[in-house]
Protein backbone atom coordinates (compact mmCIF):
# COMPACT_ATOMS: atom_id res chain seq x y z
CA UNK A 1 0.00 0.00 0.00
CA UNK A 2 1.36 3.48 -1.09
CA UNK A 3 0.72 6.54 1.34
CA UNK A 4 1.89 9.63 0.98
CA UNK A 5 1.38 12.07 4.39
CA UNK A 6 1.38 16.11 3.89
CA UNK A 7 2.32 16.76 7.37
CA UNK A 8 4.02 20.27 8.15
CA UNK A 9 3.92 19.48 11.88
CA UNK A 10 6.69 16.42 10.81
CA UNK A 11 9.21 18.82 10.34
CA UNK A 12 10.15 18.07 14.29
CA UNK A 13 12.62 15.59 14.30
CA UNK A 14 11.24 13.55 17.47
CA UNK A 15 8.10 13.35 15.51
CA UNK A 16 9.58 11.56 13.13
CA UNK A 17 9.48 8.30 14.97
CA UNK A 18 5.74 7.64 14.41
CA UNK A 19 7.28 8.09 10.78
CA UNK A 20 9.48 5.06 11.16
CA UNK A 21 7.43 2.92 12.77
CA UNK A 22 4.56 3.34 10.22
CA UNK A 23 7.04 2.18 7.89
CA UNK A 24 8.41 -0.65 9.59
CA UNK A 25 4.58 -1.97 8.25
CA UNK A 26 5.94 -4.27 5.63
CA UNK A 27 2.68 -3.70 3.44
CA UNK A 28 3.22 0.17 3.59
CA UNK A 29 5.21 2.03 1.37
CA UNK A 30 5.34 5.24 2.87
CA UNK A 31 6.13 8.86 1.34
CA UNK A 32 6.24 12.11 3.83
CA UNK A 33 6.20 15.86 2.34
CA UNK A 34 6.77 18.39 4.14
CA UNK A 35 8.02 21.91 3.60
CA UNK A 36 12.05 23.50 4.56
CA UNK A 37 10.59 25.60 7.49
CA UNK A 38 7.02 26.79 9.25
CA UNK A 39 6.52 30.52 10.21
CA UNK A 40 4.92 29.26 13.34
CA UNK A 41 3.47 32.81 15.42
CA UNK A 42 6.10 31.38 17.98
CA UNK A 43 8.96 31.29 15.94
CA UNK A 44 10.40 29.82 12.70
CA UNK A 45 9.99 26.13 12.98
CA UNK A 46 13.10 24.55 10.44
CA UNK A 47 13.17 20.92 9.58
CA UNK A 48 14.84 18.49 11.19
CA UNK A 49 15.98 15.09 9.86
CA UNK A 50 16.34 13.08 13.01
CA UNK A 51 14.50 9.65 12.31
CA UNK A 52 14.08 9.13 8.04
CA UNK A 53 15.05 5.63 8.42
CA UNK A 54 12.57 3.54 6.41
CA UNK A 55 10.47 5.91 4.38
CA UNK A 56 10.89 8.85 1.72
CA UNK A 57 11.04 12.47 3.05
CA UNK A 58 10.45 15.18 0.38
CA UNK A 59 10.69 18.85 1.10
CA UNK A 60 8.41 20.84 -1.28
CA UNK A 61 7.59 24.79 -0.57
CA UNK A 62 4.60 25.73 0.33
CA UNK A 63 2.74 29.53 -0.31
CA UNK A 64 1.56 31.63 2.15
CA UNK A 65 3.87 30.05 4.58
CA UNK A 66 2.93 31.03 8.49
CA UNK A 67 -1.01 31.42 7.41
CA UNK A 68 -2.57 28.39 8.73
CA UNK A 69 -5.87 28.45 6.67
CA UNK A 70 -4.79 29.57 3.27
CA UNK A 71 -1.25 27.62 3.48
CA UNK A 72 -0.72 24.96 0.64
CA UNK A 73 1.78 22.65 -1.66
CA UNK A 74 1.83 24.04 -4.68
CA UNK A 75 3.76 20.95 -5.72
CA UNK A 76 1.62 17.77 -4.53
CA UNK A 77 -0.11 17.65 -8.15
CA UNK A 78 3.07 16.85 -9.96
CA UNK A 79 3.99 14.58 -6.93
CA UNK A 80 0.62 12.85 -7.02
CA UNK A 81 1.18 11.77 -10.37
CA UNK A 82 4.71 10.59 -9.94
CA UNK A 83 3.91 8.39 -6.44
CA UNK A 84 0.44 7.50 -7.31
CA UNK A 85 -0.20 6.52 -4.10
CA UNK A 86 -3.90 4.27 -2.22
CA UNK A 87 -3.87 6.68 0.48
CA UNK A 88 -3.20 10.47 1.01
CA UNK A 89 -3.14 11.45 5.02
CA UNK A 90 -3.50 15.35 5.27
CA UNK A 91 -2.19 15.83 8.21
CA UNK A 92 -4.02 19.09 8.98
CA UNK A 93 -7.90 20.74 9.64
CA UNK A 94 -10.47 20.03 7.04
CA UNK A 95 -11.06 23.65 6.96
CA UNK A 96 -8.02 24.50 5.82
CA UNK A 97 -7.10 25.19 2.01
CA UNK A 98 -4.21 22.81 1.93
CA UNK A 99 -6.85 20.30 3.09
CA UNK A 100 -9.34 21.42 0.29
CA UNK A 101 -6.91 21.42 -2.59
CA UNK A 102 -5.18 17.41 -1.44
CA UNK A 103 -8.32 15.85 -1.24
CA UNK A 104 -9.72 17.38 -4.70
CA UNK A 105 -6.17 16.15 -6.36
CA UNK A 106 -6.14 13.13 -4.32
CA UNK A 107 -9.74 12.21 -5.84
CA UNK A 108 -8.50 12.84 -9.12
CA UNK A 109 -5.52 10.28 -8.78
CA UNK A 110 -8.22 7.36 -7.32
CA UNK A 111 -6.43 7.96 -3.84
CA UNK A 112 -8.53 7.16 -0.81
CA UNK A 113 -7.90 10.70 1.70
CA UNK A 114 -8.16 11.31 4.98
CA UNK A 115 -7.65 14.37 7.32
CA UNK A 116 -6.77 15.13 11.02
CA UNK A 117 -8.28 17.22 13.68
CA UNK A 118 -7.30 18.48 16.90
CA UNK A 119 -10.14 21.03 16.79
CA UNK A 120 -12.34 20.49 19.91
CA UNK A 121 -14.01 23.83 19.93
CA UNK A 122 -17.10 24.52 17.74
CA UNK A 123 -16.63 27.16 15.56
CA UNK A 124 -18.18 29.09 12.55
CA UNK A 125 -15.87 30.18 9.72
CA UNK A 126 -16.35 32.63 7.02
CA UNK A 127 -16.56 32.15 3.35
CA UNK A 128 -14.98 30.49 1.71
CA UNK A 129 -13.82 28.33 4.52
CA UNK A 130 -16.91 27.58 5.85
CA UNK A 131 -17.84 26.34 2.00
CA UNK A 132 -13.93 23.93 2.16
CA UNK A 133 -14.98 22.79 5.02
CA UNK A 134 -18.45 22.20 4.37
CA UNK A 135 -16.89 20.53 0.89
CA UNK A 136 -14.16 18.88 2.97
CA UNK A 137 -16.51 16.69 5.23
CA UNK A 138 -18.56 15.75 2.37
CA UNK A 139 -16.12 13.82 0.26
CA UNK A 140 -13.10 12.63 2.24
CA UNK A 141 -12.96 8.95 3.57
CA UNK A 142 -11.90 8.80 6.50
CA UNK A 143 -10.88 10.98 9.53
CA UNK A 144 -9.02 11.31 12.52
CA UNK A 145 -9.66 13.08 15.47
CA UNK A 146 -6.61 13.60 18.12
CA UNK A 147 -9.09 13.89 21.16
CA UNK A 148 -12.77 13.00 21.97
CA UNK A 149 -14.12 16.20 21.84
CA UNK A 150 -12.94 16.72 18.49
CA UNK A 151 -15.02 13.52 17.32
CA UNK A 152 -18.13 15.36 18.68
CA UNK A 153 -17.26 18.75 17.15
CA UNK A 154 -17.54 16.92 13.63
CA UNK A 155 -20.12 15.15 14.50
CA UNK A 156 -21.95 17.89 15.14
CA UNK A 157 -20.73 19.74 12.02
CA UNK A 158 -22.06 17.24 9.77
CA UNK A 159 -19.72 14.67 9.33
CA UNK A 160 -20.80 11.27 8.78
CA UNK A 161 -17.81 9.51 7.90
CA UNK A 162 -16.09 6.51 9.56
CA UNK A 163 -13.14 8.24 12.32
CA UNK A 164 -11.04 6.69 15.19
CA UNK A 165 -9.76 8.56 17.98
CA UNK A 166 -5.64 8.60 17.80
CA UNK A 167 -3.27 11.19 19.54
CA UNK A 168 -1.20 13.34 16.62
CA UNK A 169 1.94 12.23 18.16
CA UNK A 170 3.35 9.71 20.97
CA UNK A 171 6.63 9.54 22.90
CA UNK A 172 9.66 7.41 21.82
CA UNK A 173 9.87 5.50 25.72
CA UNK A 174 13.11 5.22 24.54
CA UNK A 175 14.37 8.75 24.33
CA UNK A 176 11.78 9.81 27.13
CA UNK A 177 12.80 7.59 29.54
CA UNK A 178 13.31 7.54 33.49
CA UNK A 179 17.10 9.02 34.76
CA UNK A 180 19.18 6.50 36.88
CA UNK A 181 18.93 8.59 39.65
CA UNK A 182 17.71 11.37 40.87
CA UNK A 183 19.76 13.17 43.89
CA UNK A 184 16.81 13.42 46.55
CA UNK A 185 19.34 16.27 48.19
CA UNK A 186 18.70 19.19 45.29
CA UNK A 187 15.04 19.96 46.41
CA UNK A 188 11.79 19.59 45.02
CA UNK A 189 12.23 20.72 41.33
CA UNK A 190 8.97 21.50 39.58
CA UNK A 191 8.49 21.95 35.63
CA UNK A 192 6.39 23.96 33.28
CA UNK A 193 7.33 22.95 29.56
CA UNK A 194 5.41 25.27 26.80
CA UNK A 195 6.45 26.05 23.48
CA UNK A 196 4.50 29.38 24.06
CA UNK A 197 3.98 31.08 27.03
CA UNK A 198 0.26 32.73 26.68
CA UNK A 199 -2.11 33.33 29.09
CA UNK A 200 -4.28 29.97 28.38
CA UNK A 201 -1.71 27.58 29.84
CA UNK A 202 -2.09 29.15 33.64
CA UNK A 203 1.93 29.86 34.69
CA UNK A 204 0.96 32.54 36.70
CA UNK A 205 -1.29 30.23 38.35
CA UNK A 206 1.50 27.45 38.70
CA UNK A 207 4.09 30.63 40.18
CA UNK A 208 0.68 31.91 43.11
CA UNK A 209 0.37 28.32 43.93
CA UNK A 210 4.51 27.66 44.17
CA UNK A 211 4.98 30.52 45.99
CA UNK A 212 2.86 29.25 48.77
CA UNK A 213 4.74 26.19 49.63
CA UNK A 214 7.83 25.63 52.04
CA UNK A 215 11.15 24.33 52.11
CA UNK A 216 13.68 23.94 49.37
CA UNK A 217 11.75 23.68 46.15
CA UNK A 218 12.51 25.33 42.92
CA UNK A 219 10.74 26.25 39.41
CA UNK A 220 12.02 25.52 35.64
CA UNK A 221 10.01 27.43 33.23
CA UNK A 222 10.25 26.30 29.51
CA UNK A 223 9.16 28.75 26.48
CA UNK A 224 9.28 31.97 25.53
CA UNK A 225 6.37 34.63 24.25
CA UNK A 226 4.61 37.86 25.49
CA UNK A 227 3.09 36.45 28.84
CA UNK A 228 7.10 36.01 29.56
CA UNK A 229 8.04 39.69 31.12
CA UNK A 230 4.94 39.80 33.25
CA UNK A 231 5.45 36.20 34.29
CA UNK A 232 8.71 37.32 35.41
CA UNK A 233 7.86 40.40 37.24
CA UNK A 234 5.01 38.27 39.07
CA UNK A 235 8.01 35.98 39.87
CA UNK A 236 9.57 38.95 41.83
CA UNK A 237 6.39 40.38 43.20
CA UNK A 238 6.07 36.80 45.02
CA UNK A 239 9.51 36.95 46.55
CA UNK A 240 10.46 33.98 44.35
CA UNK A 241 12.85 35.12 41.77
CA UNK A 242 15.55 33.31 43.36
CA UNK A 243 13.83 29.45 43.04
CA UNK A 244 12.73 30.28 39.75
CA UNK A 245 14.30 30.02 36.40
CA UNK A 246 13.08 30.46 32.52
CA UNK A 247 15.12 28.53 30.56
CA UNK A 248 13.29 30.07 27.00
CA UNK A 249 12.09 27.48 24.10
CA UNK A 250 13.39 23.92 24.73
CA UNK A 251 13.81 21.92 21.63
CA UNK A 252 12.85 18.22 21.20
CA UNK A 253 16.33 16.90 21.15
CA UNK A 254 16.80 18.52 24.61
CA UNK A 255 13.31 17.57 26.01
CA UNK A 256 14.06 14.52 27.72
CA UNK A 257 17.21 15.85 29.84
CA UNK A 258 15.21 18.86 30.47
CA UNK A 259 11.96 16.55 32.32
CA UNK A 260 14.06 13.74 33.72
CA UNK A 261 15.39 16.36 35.85
CA UNK A 262 11.75 16.88 37.41
CA UNK A 263 9.96 15.52 40.47
CA UNK A 264 7.06 17.11 38.98
CA UNK A 265 5.77 18.85 36.05
CA UNK A 266 2.56 20.84 35.85
CA UNK A 267 0.51 22.06 32.86
CA UNK A 268 -2.31 24.51 34.48
CA UNK A 269 -4.10 25.38 31.52
CA UNK A 270 -7.16 27.34 31.68
CA UNK A 271 -10.21 27.18 29.17
CA UNK A 272 -10.97 30.76 27.36
CA UNK A 273 -13.61 31.29 25.07
CA UNK A 274 -11.83 30.78 21.87
CA UNK A 275 -9.55 27.99 23.06
CA UNK A 276 -9.24 24.10 25.60
CA UNK A 277 -6.74 22.12 26.14
CA UNK A 278 -6.25 19.84 22.97
CA UNK A 279 -4.35 17.06 24.26
CA UNK A 280 -1.31 18.13 26.66
CA UNK A 281 1.24 16.37 24.70
CA UNK A 282 4.33 17.48 27.65
CA UNK A 283 2.10 15.57 29.79
CA UNK A 284 2.97 12.12 28.06
CA UNK A 285 6.47 13.42 27.73
CA UNK A 286 7.61 13.27 31.25
CA UNK A 287 4.99 10.31 32.44
CA UNK A 288 7.33 8.41 29.97
CA UNK A 289 10.68 9.43 32.33
CA UNK A 290 8.61 8.91 35.41
CA UNK A 291 7.70 12.41 36.68
CA UNK A 292 4.72 12.66 38.81
CA UNK A 293 2.34 14.93 36.46
CA UNK A 294 -0.51 17.48 37.70
CA UNK A 295 -2.92 19.06 35.21
CA UNK A 296 -5.75 21.32 35.29
CA UNK A 297 -9.41 20.02 34.10
CA UNK A 298 -9.09 21.79 30.93
CA UNK A 299 -10.16 20.19 28.00
CA UNK A 300 -8.06 16.65 26.92
CA UNK A 301 -6.19 17.05 30.12
CA UNK A 302 -8.24 14.50 32.59
CA UNK A 303 -8.49 11.94 29.66
CA UNK A 304 -4.76 12.04 29.11
CA UNK A 305 -3.32 11.70 32.52
CA UNK A 306 -6.25 9.49 33.76
CA UNK A 307 -5.49 7.93 37.01
CA UNK A 308 -1.64 8.34 36.61
CA UNK A 309 -1.79 11.71 37.90
CA UNK A 310 -3.37 14.59 39.66
CA UNK A 311 -6.61 16.30 38.48
CA UNK A 312 -7.20 19.74 39.97
CA UNK A 313 -10.05 22.16 38.87
CA UNK A 314 -8.75 25.12 36.38
CA UNK A 315 -7.85 28.57 37.80
CA UNK A 316 -7.89 26.59 41.61
CA UNK A 317 -4.52 28.03 43.19
CA UNK A 318 -5.36 26.23 46.34
CA UNK A 319 -5.99 23.43 44.71
CA UNK A 320 -3.15 23.31 42.83
CA UNK A 321 -0.71 24.37 45.86
CA UNK A 322 -2.45 21.12 48.27
CA UNK A 323 -1.06 18.86 45.31
CA UNK A 324 2.52 19.88 44.96
CA UNK A 325 2.62 20.27 48.69
CA UNK A 326 1.40 16.42 48.53
CA UNK A 327 4.10 15.35 45.89
CA UNK A 328 6.54 17.32 47.84
CA UNK A 329 6.33 15.90 51.12
CA UNK A 330 5.30 12.37 49.81
CA UNK A 331 8.15 10.84 47.74
CA UNK A 332 6.38 7.61 47.63
CA UNK A 333 3.34 9.58 46.01
CA UNK A 334 5.77 10.52 43.52
CA UNK A 335 7.59 7.24 42.93
CA UNK A 336 3.81 5.94 42.37
CA UNK A 337 2.59 8.14 40.31
CA UNK A 338 5.66 8.40 38.01
CA UNK A 339 5.33 4.25 37.85
CA UNK A 340 2.01 4.36 36.46
CA UNK A 341 2.35 7.23 34.18
CA UNK A 342 4.78 5.65 32.46
CA UNK A 343 3.27 2.09 32.54
CA UNK A 344 -0.61 4.49 30.45
CA UNK A 345 2.47 5.68 28.11
CA UNK A 346 3.75 2.35 27.20
CA UNK A 347 -0.34 1.06 27.10
CA UNK A 348 -1.74 3.58 25.00
CA UNK A 349 1.12 6.50 23.82
CA UNK A 350 4.46 5.36 22.59
CA UNK A 351 4.73 6.04 18.38
CA UNK A 352 4.95 3.03 17.96
CA UNK A 353 1.24 2.70 19.34
CA UNK A 354 0.09 5.58 17.77
CA UNK A 355 1.62 3.88 14.33
CA UNK A 356 -0.11 0.71 14.78
CA UNK A 357 -3.42 2.26 14.94
CA UNK A 358 -2.77 4.57 12.10
CA UNK A 359 -1.92 1.56 9.86
CA UNK A 360 -5.40 -0.06 11.20
CA UNK A 361 -6.97 3.35 9.52
CA UNK A 362 -5.15 2.73 6.49
CA UNK A 363 -6.11 -0.89 5.92
CA UNK A 364 -9.67 -0.08 6.67
CA UNK A 365 -9.44 2.77 3.88
CA UNK A 366 -8.67 0.47 1.40
CA UNK A 367 -10.77 -2.08 2.25
CA UNK A 368 -13.57 -0.28 2.19
CA UNK A 369 -12.39 0.50 -1.29
CA UNK A 370 -13.23 -2.87 -2.37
Amino acid sequence: MKVLMLSKACLVGSYQTKLEAIAHHKDIDLTVIVPPVWYDPAGPVYLERAHTEGYRLLVDPIRFNGQFHTYYFPKLKQRLAAIHPDVVHIDEEPYNLATWLALRQARRVGAKSLFFSWQNLRRAYPFPFNLLEKQVLAHIDYAIMGNQAAAEVWRQKGYRGPMQVIPQFGVDATLFQPPGQRDPGRGFVIGSANRRLVPEKGVDLLLRAAAKLPGVWRLHIAGDGPERPSLENLARQLDIWDRVQFDGVVTSAQMPGYLQQLDALVLASRTLPNWKEQFGRVLIEAMACEVAVVGANSGEIPNVVGQAGLIFPEGDEHALYQQLLALMQTPALRDELGRNGRQRVLAHYTQSQIANETVSVYREMLSRAI
